[in-house]
């Protein structure tokens, strides 16, 4: 919630500053949270009564109301998009065995062979 303080006009600030001073007092009159909780696990626990059975989250879970969930976590196969198993498309001329595709970040004996004065054209699969 951005304010942009200097639109108010004098009148205006005022209302805004005894506004802000009136829900100052109001959170500084009430009880922390974790009493507050305490209190209610216990009244739950003395009629018999767990948290989870009342409400069905965590007892010390922080699910406030409104809280969305996150969302469940996918397989790592099914993270991103498929995108399918690619051919090589460079070889290392030094170990064949060492392949790239080309996509992702260079293969270091690529980068070490490009550093040397190499073009990425050279290693191309024909």
């Amino acid at each position: 919630m951005a304010i942009d303080l200097n639109a108010l006009s004098p009148k205006e600030l005022d209302a805004l500053i005894n506004a802000a001073r009136q829900r100052k007092t109001v959170l500084k009159k009430r009880k922390p949270i974790a009493a507050i909780r305490k209190r209610i696990v216990d009244f739950a626990a003395a009629e018999g009564y767990s948290i989870e059975e009342l409400f069905g989250g965590a007892a010390t879970g922080g699910a406030r109301r409104g809280a969305k969930k996150a969302p469940a976590k996918r397989a790592p196969a099914q993270a991103g998009r498929k995108l399918g198993k690619v051919p090589p498309k460079y070889r290392n001329p030094g170990n064949p065995e060492e392949t790239w595709t080309g996509r992702g970040k260079q293969p270091r004996w690529m980068a070490a062979l490009v550093k040397k004065g190499k073009k990425p054209e050279d290693f191309l699969i024909k």
